[in-house]
């Protein structure tokens, strides 16, 4: 399945998301949800690159608005290759237990998990890279700033709801039990970071 969102317009993104398919569906709305985050991220620090009442924290600022840039590119890859994955995973599913062509099975479940689980990391990078600009871009896009925050920590948690559904059908019990520690421990970082980052802005 080849999820092209960039070619999309939100209408045409809104309707496939509404119709009765497999994809695009959570894995997309995490993806996006976190390319708006990261994209809001840009606008706010652009506001302040190159103005002098923000010139000591230039440098920062240049830097969060490149991890910004290439976090909206990576969200959307990664909404892509989420849908890629379920779609290899959901046909897999549908084929009786004995198929030999089934024997891709555990492969295709953990590629459904890598996804979401490296989106889930992606929106904790993104919030490192909001917490610079608390503080040191302009208090009138404050609200700006908060959304993005808050659009960070729900792409993170639209993401871990894929790596949940999808662990009952690890058979490893060390690996599920691996994946999902690490993966929750991140989430709750996340989490508390982000509303304690929302109270600074």
């Amino acid at each position: 399945m080849n999820l092209d969102l960039r070619s999309m317009t939100v209408g045409e993104y809104l309707d496939k998301l509404a119709a009765a398919v497999p994809v695009p569906g959570g894995g997309a709305v995490a993806g996006v949800t976190l390319a708006q985050a990261n994209a809001l991220g840009s606008m706010v620090v652009g506001y302040a690159i190159g103005k002098p009442k923000f010139a000591a924290h230039d440098a920062a600022h240049r830097a969060a608005h490149a991890a910004f840039e290439s976090g909206r590119q990576q969200s959307l890859d990664l909404a892509a290759q989420d849908a890629s994955a379920y779609a290899v995973l959901n046909t897999l599913w549908k084929l009786p237990k004995d198929d030999p062509a089934r024997a891709g099975f555990g492969a295709a479940v953990l590629a459904a998990i890598a996804a979401p689980e490296a989106t889930v990391r992606l929106a904790q990078d993104t919030l490192t890279s909001l917490e610079a600009l608390v503080g040191t871009t302009s208090a009138s896009l404050a609200s700006d700033l908060r959304i993005a925050i808050d659009l960070a920590a729900v792409g993170a948690r639209a993401a871990q709801e894929n790596v949940r559904i999808n662990l009952p059908s690890v058979a490893d019990e060390a690996t599920r039990a691996a994946i999902s520690a690490r993966t929750e421990a991140m989430l709750a970082a996340i989490e508390s970071g982000a509303a304690a980052l929302v109270r600074r802005v």
